[in-house]
């Protein structure tokens, strides 16, 4: 009401409606983004205003894609997104889990318990359910090397990449984002970053011939038809060197009065390039000499003139100009060579080695490949596929297979998946004295909600695969119960082929640890936060100026 008195046009929704409306935005978020969980999940497909079509079950695309209008579900959108942005996966966990505790919590409101009481009640039960996955993951190190094994990395891509694409091409996929993340891990170091991994797009044959290329696939080729399509034992010289007129920084003008001072003021410009191409030329003869059995390969960020290109040809040197920026670092870490900015101070030392520099040429583009190195440090995953929206979904394919990998070899646990965690910790909470931790007379409410709200990624995976999602929960409970009367540890999860229970670390069906640890915390934090919105205010700043 004060709000009305300063500003007759602000729109308010206070108390019960305010809650409605934040409930009813994440079930409805929820229900849109449900159906895609699990291996057996939909697809949905987004039409850009340009009629761009894109088919896709990532969580972080539909929800980045698609347009919202309401500000509950853009704010939970946003949160879910961050989800992907830190660990790389679980958005439409972090969507789900959301809408079930709004969805369980709002049961209680409704019966007179206060949402601040619901929402501590929520805070114990995330602590208590941290601590379970804590006690829960499993430990993968090899005891002789005390690193994880590639094996079991296949594994975890395997459950990752099942999510995204239809299980054919996960096969292929799997070992491609495995071998790529072991290819720029840095054991020494204890570094890992994926930025060193190339993903390039290639709109030719079908998915399933996406391969690993252990070096790095540039998107041009060379620019004159004389220089050599295959080089074998090349020197590569990475340069950031203009090898063209450069054109003058400020504005300025020459004034010529005869030919001869024209043609004089062309040779000077043409001289200024020439010397720069005498000493690469020089360098090439110093390290190849008359032995025709090594090559050289020139890269270079910026331009090189057709007149510079001839020069090049007619030595045999084969030259790609205009070269991405983010690849020349990659092209270090792959040839071990040194970028230079100027060609005074070239030396055998700072040349890179590649033990096979080839072209290939699809249809009007051309692809170089940059391959047999020594110990490449970069490496590039080129996805096919013969059309745009096939391309889109391989590459989010990828992107979210590489930070799983990654994620298990940082945090060098796993959690084992098919919605097993989330079966055991509601089993969990529903069995815990909740006096010891803290939650007495209503504030359990808030601790049964989470308990219950856990099993909707259960429930959810069971009913994609179009089984009843009670029978085969019912089954898992009654099992994990009767693994816990005999004193065993088990795990419990649900098989979508089946109908029914099975044990994920026998079926290799993992989960990354720091996803469902990131997923809990998160999606209790915008919970509560809109639990206790008790005023929707819709006024703008304007209107509050005037």
């Amino acid at each position: 009401m004060s709000l009305q008195l300063l500003n007759p046009k602000a729109e308010s929704l206070r108390r019960d409606a305010a809650l409605k409306v934040n409930v009813t935005s994440a079930e409805g978020l929820q229900s849109v983004l449900e159906t895609n969980l699990g291996p057996k999940g939909t697809l949905k497909m987004l039409v850009d205003g340009a009629g761009n079509i894109k088919l896709t079950k990532d969580g972080k695309v539909l929800l980045t894609e698609m347009q919202i209008q309401s500000p509950t579900a853009v704010m939970i959108a946003r949160a879910a997104a961050a989800q992907d942005e830190i660990t790389g996966d679980g958005t439409t966990t972090v969507v789900c889990l959301v809408g079930e505790l709004l969805k369980q919590a709002y049961r209680f409101v409704q019966e007179g318990v206060h949402p601040r009481i619901v929402t501590d009640g929520f805070e114990i039960a995330r602590a208590e359910t941290l601590k379970f996955l804590d006690e829960y993951k499993v430990s993968k190190l090899n005891d002789e090397t005390d690193e994880v094994d590639r094996e079991f990395l296949l594994q975890v891509a395997r459950s990752s990449l099942a999510t995204k694409v239809k299980p054919e091409l996960t096969e292929i996929l799997s070992p491609i984002v495995t071998d790529a993340v072991l290819n720029v891990q840095d054991k020494e170091n204890k570094s890992l970053d994926l930025y060193m991994v190339e993903t390039m797009q290639m709109q030719h044959l079908s998915p399933n011939d996406t391969v690993f290329v252990k070096g790095l696939v540039l998107d041009h080729g060379g620019r004159h038809p004389d220089m050599p399509q295959r080089v074998e034992n090349a020197y590569v010289l990475i340069l950031n060197v203009s090898l063209e007129y450069e054109k003058t920084e400020v504005n300025s003008s020459f004034f010529y009065s005869t030919p001869e001072q024209r043609d004089s003021l062309a040779a000077s410009e043409r001289k200024f390039v020439d010397e720069k191409l005498k000493k690469i030329i020089d360098l090439k003869n110093e390290v190849c000499g008359l032995d025709s059995d090594k090559g050289f390969v020139i890269i270079n960020q910026k331009g090189i003139d057709p007149m510079s290109l001839d020069v090049l040809a007619k030595h045999n040197i084969l030259a790609l100009r205009r070269a991405k920026r983010r690849n020349m670092e990659r092209l270090q870490l792959v040839t071990s060579g040194e970028a230079q900015n100027s060609v005074d101070d070239l030396s055998p030392s700072i040349l890179g080695y590649s033990g096979l520099v080839y072209q290939e040429t699809i249809g009007e583009e051309k692809f170089t490949y940059v391959t047999a190195n020594k110990n490449p440090k970069s490496c590039t995953i080129l996805i096919k596929g013969s059309t745009n929206y096939q391309l889109a979904q391989t590459k989010d394919a990828v992107r979210d297979g590489l930070r799983a990998v990654a994620n298990v070899l940082k945090d060098k646990t796993v959690v084992p998946g098919a919605g097993a965690f989330f079966i055991a910790a509601s089993q969990h909470l529903k069995k815990l004295n909740m006096n010891k931790l803290g939650a007495k007379g209503k504030t359990k409410t808030g601790v049964d909600a989470f308990a219950e709200a856990l099993l909707v990624i259960p429930k959810t995976l069971i009913k994609n695969s179009g089984y009843d999602a009670l029978d085969v929960l019912a089954l898992c409970e009654d099992e994990l119960n009767g693994a816990e009367e005999n004193g065993e540890r088990r795990y419990v999860g649900v098989d979508l082929n089946l109908g029914d229970s099975c044990d994920p670390t026998i079926e290799g069906i993992w989960d990354s640890y720091r996803v469902i640890r990131n997923a809990i915390s998160g999606a209790n934090g915008i919970a509560s936060n809109l639990l206790l919105c008790d005023e929707l205010l819709r006024a703008g700043r304007s209107t509050l100026k005037e």
